[in-house]
């Protein structure tokens, strides 16, 4: 296979790299393939429609144009390098349940539907129970005279459909009856989908706990592709169903879910193309082939698959470009949005300017246009690789902070971060809040035996609150960033020494431990007898120890 192409239909009025096969005429590679294309008309793997858009509308000088053209081609490689999203197909048979509220529905449908197009089953909204499974495997549940009946059906085209999208149900008042039959068609002949994220459930904040802390995921989801066993506590994701469009990724707190097509460690590489350039990040839903704008001189577009950005990859790519970000989007991910704002926020208080710039439509991409600059100062870099979300925003958040107090930014309804304190009179150092971390935010040092916190990693999910045996012991301080030195390092919560066992001297447990279960359990223990009461203090061998030479004396 043959990397790269340039199918040269309007005319390139500059020479491009010798890695880069040009070509005017199709035919000559019609039974040939390549990795990337600019152009959906060759056989590619990948399509990178935004090279055409930075030919056309760049400003840049003739050499930095043609390093700038092989360059999208690499980027395009890398994310196919990186790529998890693998494809699969699916079987549809001709089955197709129509459900209508009215009979001029059934008619206008019937009258388009040629015969042995399909073998259609219809039934009235009103009996319709419940509907489950996916596209080519749908199963119906109907009432008649009070009775379930099941009904298998590969399609459904459902008038007046108002539920999460889920691919295979189609709603004609959305669109038109030949669009919907046109598709329904397509779809027999030949559907596939892809996985479009991957999923860690170790870090994730809803797995297995036993209250729910975090359903962000499933709240933001458009279709039915992620959903929740609450009784087992367990993400249920249905591949074919999603729609690709990223809103479970920005919002979710932990980093546990994914972009499969650009995950965070694609997004780490390709940003080191970004270098003194200023990204604009266009989502793959925006149709840019017939954007006509003039990107001045070091604009270069950024086109990723999803609104997946989240605060952690919007501040790396901003600093290792150096500059602030245009983001072209005309509705963006709530989670991103809200990263945003997060950012935007940091960089007045520190550089005096946003740190990205939206633009919802052409005319105010024009105006980001002008307005994109570089920042002073902001450039970093280190080899993130492997951190989690939490860990990369906080080393890149302190960078900016440094030594100063810059004040506190306010956090909003999904992006969430806060600060634990501990009243260490109550703390006992169970560890139970260690042991519902998931993100490593606070945790046990065995070597001053305290319990810690860095405050920069907390999701403020509120798990460890809730794990916390004891009262008026642990809260969280919700929704704020304190961009202050001290909020970056490990502080200490509580700290206790360790108890000696009164009879052999081994230390075993806390001293606050001991004494909490002491002074609940020895008024009891005591009117059995001193040597009960004296088990209390001791460690677990000599606990039977002298239980034991206690029996023997009593006998």
């Amino acid at each position: 296979m043959q990397e790269f192409i340039y199918y040269n239909a309007s005319g390139l009025d500059f020479p491009i790299s010798e890695k880069i096969f040009v070509t005017t005429n199709i035919d000559e590679v019609k039974n040939k393939n390549f990795l990337i294309s600019n152009s959906n008309d060759i056989n590619c793997e990948l399509v990178a429609s935004e090279i055409d858009f930075y030919i056309k509308n760049s400003q840049d000088n003739l050499s930095d144009k043609i390093k700038n053209v092989s360059e999208l081609y690499e980027i395009a490689a890398t994310k196919y390098d990186f790529a998890l999203d693998v494809s699969d197909n699916l079987e549809i048979s001709n089955e197709l349940l129509l459900i209508t509220n009215t009979k001029e529905q059934y008619k206008d449908f019937i009258l388009g539907v040629e015969p042995n197009d399909f073998e259609v089953f219809n039934i009235q909204e009103n009996i319709l129970k419940s509907i489950s499974g996916t596209i080519g495997n749908f199963q119906v549940i109907v009432d008649s005279d009070g009775k379930d009946v099941p009904l298998n059906v590969s399609q459904i085209v459902y008038f007046d459909y108002k539920d999460k999208q889920r691919a295979g149900i189609y709603n004609p008042n959305l669109s038109s009856i030949d669009e919907v039959l046109e598709t329904l068609k397509n779809n027999i002949n030949s559907y596939s989908y892809k996985k479009f994220t991957t999923y860690d459930a170790n870090i994730c904040q809803y797995d297995e706990r036993r209250v729910e802390i975090c359903s962000a995921c499933v709240s933001v989801c458009p279709s039915v592709a992620i959903t929740k066993d609450d009784k087992r506590k367990k993400l249920v994701f249905s591949n074919v169903d999603c729609t690709a469009c990223g809103e479970c990724i920005s919002v979710c707190p932990s980093g546990s879910l994914d972009s499969a097509n650009t995950n965070r460690d694609a997004l780490f590489e390709l940003s080191h193309f970004y270098k003194n350039k200023h990204p604009l990040i266009i989502p793959s839903k925006m149709n840019i082939s017939n954007l006509e704008v003039s990107l001045k001189q070091n604009i270069f577009p950024f086109a990723v698959d999803g609104e997946i950005f989240d605060e952690a990859t919007l501040l790396t790519l901003l600093q290792i470009s150096g500059s602030q970000i245009i983001y072209f989007s005309d509705s963006i991910s709530i989670g991103t949005k809200e990263s945003i704002a997060i950012l935007n926020d940091v960089y007045q208080k520190r550089f005096g300017v946003d740190a990205i710039l939206l633009a919802t439509s052409k005319e105010e991409l024009q105006e980001a246009i002008k307005a994109v600059d570089f920042v002073e100062n902001s450039y970093f870099n280190f080899n993130q690789k492997g951190l989690k979300k939490r860990e990369v925003f906080s080393f890149r958040l302190q960078k900016i902070v440094a030594n100063d107090d810059l004040g506190v930014v306010k956090t909003s309804k999904f992006v969430h971060y806060g600060t634990v304190t501990v009243n260490d009179a109550n703390c006992t150092l169970c560890m139970a809040c260690v042991g519902a971390c998931n993100v490593d935010a606070i945790f046990a040092n065995e070597a001053d035996f305290t319990l810690r916190v860095n405050p920069s990693l907390c999701t403020a999910c509120g798990y460890c609150e809730v794990s916390c045996p004891e009262k008026d012991c642990l809260t969280i301080q919700r929704d704020e960033i304190q961009l202050q030195p001290m909020w970056f390092k490990e502080n200490i919560l509580a700290k206790d020494k360790l108890f000696a066992c009164v009879e052999c001297g081994k230390e075993f447990a806390t001293t606050k431990a001991i004494e909490k279960i002491a002074t609940l359990m020895a008024p009891i223990f005591a009117k059995v007898s001193e040597t009960k009461k004296r088990t209390l203090y001791c460690c677990e061998d000599c606990k039977a120890k002298i239980m034991i030479k206690q029996g023997l004396l009593d006998a």
